[in-house]
């Protein structure tokens, strides 16, 4: 392994905007912030909602009603 080519590594601080700080290595050399976080973000917290404002499953659901009928005579 060549030495002096790898970049120097430091302990850094990430801030959220919900008051969430993270400690992590990086080789930025100055901490910083983000909007949104594991903390604060619905995927994680389990507050994400999926809405199916255009009936997108139903559509699916009807329209492959037949072909799963069809395929149920044929056995």
């Amino acid at each position: 392994m060549r030495e002096n080519i790898h970049p120097q590594s430091k302990e850094i601080s990430v801030t959220c905007a919900c008051g969430n700080v993270v400690k992590t290595v990086s080789t930025l050399q100055d901490s910083f912030s983000v909007e949104i976080c594991s903390a604060c973000h619905p995927f994680f917290t389990g507050k994400q909602k999926l809405i199916d404002s255009a009936g997108k499953v139903e559509r699916f659901k009807k329209k492959y009603e037949k072909f799963n009928a069809a395929n149920a005579q044929k056995k």
